[in-house]
């Protein structure tokens, strides 16, 4: 065993749940497995429904404690635990990468987002604003104040199995909330080592049990999860198909969710644009994290005066994108998360290839240990079919244009509304992406590519992205309830619509 994982706490074989009696869990056991090497790391013990009864208990029970420590004082813990992770950043980041086989820099880039996040949510502990209004009433006086929800449901995705978290627990911590997180069964080690950082923090001050972890069966734990009356709101991350059945459930019981879901990202570029910097843009959005980011760019909208060039240039570097052991040196390009992801992006191929795509550069597996392919990018047209799915793997499929408008409207064409790009040197033409008229996503760029969100601004999208929005901006009033407050202070009382009442 690595020697990061036993500083991390993990073990040959690990708890699946934090309970307040016990560590033990009921469920089978998995193994989470290096998607570089094909070799199990480790494994976990999975938690059952009992498990997660004892849990809520617990995350229940302090939340009438946790909701009563003034907001600052809540946000010095949480200094504290952003402060645990930047010791722990380099071993943090070194189990991200192994277990999920983004490349190091892209582990300890995520990890380094979790502290940021957490820095973040210490200064938003002073700023949970409400709103003062005039009241038509004389002697009266009416403001909004905001107070915290309750126990918060995460399920997270294993593609960023240590940040996303971070992002809702954090603003949901400062807010007064607890947190119940269910991880992916892809990430679970990440889940645990995160987990035991941040409760070691929480329970130095007394209130272990604000993060709790559930790692179980979709069908059950999940399932169990999502339709608890006991948690008003559910923030969830994933495909678009997972998102509908967590938003449908959570809504029959009118409980709120917060949906982070697929990505059909695109890149415009203009033929004014910087095409040293496009070409760096585009080839990092569509390769990094082997094209297993949420905000991944799937699609090229190149205009037709650059397009020969620019394709020729970007078929040149696909061809220097070093793949290789997440945790080598030098690795561009890690493995798919599984043999799953590998079929998957086998399939999408064959398809592409019946409908007369063409494949320029990349498109074959590697005949190696682990789950590696070679990215894929792909001369596409309007009538195929595979660009408007969203294929979770590194291809990129490349289209021409000759006028801006058009190009806005097929980038817009599609059921996902994430993150988009503008390649252009142009004010008008990143004015024009940029307005009413313009991209329809939630996240819209201009000369840089579609990843790489910053903690300070809102991440999320619309359409079938779901339309939540977390991390920074005033996303934490997703985690907290509004409420309208009138003090009359006069010795009248007057009533709605002028009714009087003779007593």
């Amino acid at each position: 065993m690595h020697d990061f994982l036993t500083r991390l706490g993990i073990e040959p074989v690990n708890s699946g749940c934090w309970l307040p009696d016990a560590q033990e869990c009921s469920g089978r056991i998995i193994e989470s497995v290096d998607p570089s090497s094909g070799q199990v790391i480790a494994k976990v013990q999975l938690a059952s429904v009992d498990d997660y009864e004892r849990l809520m208990a617990k995350s229940q029970a302090v939340f009438k404690e946790w909701r009563t420590l003034p907001a600052p004082k809540r946000g010095e813990i949480v200094r504290e635990m952003g402060n645990a992770m930047r010791d722990a950043k380099e071993d943090l980041g070194r189990l991200v990468t192994l277990e999920v086989g983004k490349v190091l820099q892209e582990g300890l880039g995520e990890v380094q987002e979790s502290i940021d996040i957490a820095d973040f949510a210490v200064g938003q502990s002073r700023m949970l604003y409400g709103l003062t209004m005039h009241s038509e009433r004389p002697g009266h006086r009416m403001y909004e104040q905001w107070h915290p929800m309750g126990v918060v449901g995460v399920i997270s995705a294993f593609n960023f199995p240590n940040a996303v978290w971070a992002w809702n627990a954090m603003l949901a911590a400062i807010c007064g909330d607890t947190v119940v997180w269910k991880p992916s069964l892809k990430a679970p080690l990440t889940a645990i080592a995160s987990h035991k950082i941040c409760s070691a923090v929480l329970e130095k001050h007394g209130f272990g049990g604000v993060f709790t972890l559930i790692i179980g069966e979709d069908a059950e734990v999940g399932e169990t999860l999502i339709n608890d009356k006991r948690i008003p709101l559910v923030s969830a991350t994933g495909s678009t198909r997972m998102g509908r059945h967590v938003g449908t459930t959570v809504a029959k019981r009118l409980g709120r969710s917060l949906l982070e879901l697929g990505g059909n990202n695109a890149i415009i570029v203009e033929p004014d644009a910087d095409l040293d910097l496009a070409l760096t843009g585009v080839l990092f959005g569509a390769v990094g994290t082997a094209g297993q980011r949420c905000t991944t760019t799937r699609r090229l909208y190149l205009h037709e005066d650059i397009a020969e060039n620019f394709t020729q240039r970007l078929v040149k570097a696909y061809g220097q994108v070093r793949i290789g052991d997440a945790l080598g040196q030098g690795t561009l390009m890690g493995p798919l998360i599984d043999q799953d992801a590998v079929d998957m992006y086998a399939t999408a191929l064959d398809k592409i290839r019946e409908e007369g795509g063409k494949i320029l550069a990349g498109g074959k597996r590697l005949d190696r240990p682990g789950f590696f392919v070679e990215p894929a990018l792909v001369s596409a047209t309007e009538d195929m079919e595979m660009w408007r799915e969203e294929t979770f793997a590194p291809i990129l499929y490349v289209f021409t244009y000759s006028d801006l408008d058009l190009a806005i409207d097929a980038q817009n064409s599609v059921v996902q509304g994430l993150s988009s790009s503008i390649f252009t040197g142009n004010f008008r033409s990143s004015e024009a992406f940029l307005s009413a008229a313009g991209s329809d996503c939630g996240i819209a760029n201009v000369n840089i590519g579609t990843s790489g969100a910053e903690i300070g601004g809102a991440f999320g999208g619309e359409k079938e992205t779901g339309g939540g929005r977390e991390s920074g901006s005033d996303s934490w009033k997703a985690y907290m309830r509004r409420q309208t407050c009138t003090l009359n202070y006069s010795k009248e009382l007057p009533l709605a619509q002028g009714i009087s009442f003779d007593i």
